[in-house]
């Protein structure tokens, strides 16, 4: 992970691009534990599966596009989203995941897609 260039002029993206530094250090996926990355804007949600050895992705889920799943951003949406990467993983053999927020506060939507990959017997 790369910090971008120049300055961030917005200081809770200023905030966020620091704690995301701060927590790819520190957080590193492999074939037999993956990286889940969420992405979390307004009105989608994106979460990515990434094994960092190979530096592929393994698959991944959203609310748009062509793999898209029918829920909102809010958190029942988030609850579908991490029923849907739990059974993902449960197909690739998967058991235990690392988590990268990507800089976004563990609270509301991303805590709530967390416990529900917790539920659905992954562990985080």
């Amino acid at each position: 992970m790369r910090k971008p260039n120049g300055k961030i002029s917005n200081p809770s993206l200023k905030k966020r691009m620091r704690r995301k530094l701060s927590i790819r250090k520190k957080v590193n996926g492999s074939a037999e534990r993956p990286r889940v990355c969420v992405t979390k804007t307004n009105k989608n949600l994106f979460v990515q599966v990434i094994d960092d050895g190979t530096q592929k992705t393994l698959f991944s889920v959203q609310t748009f596009g062509k793999t898209k799943v029918d829920a909102g951003m809010n958190k029942e949406g988030a609850k579908v989203v991490g029923q849907k990467v739990a059974e993902g993983l449960k197909d690739k053999k998967i058991s235990t995941v690392v988590f990268d927020r990507s800089g976004n506060k563990y609270h509301g939507v991303i805590a709530a897609l967390a416990d529900s990959i917790r539920e659905n017997g992954i562990q985080v």
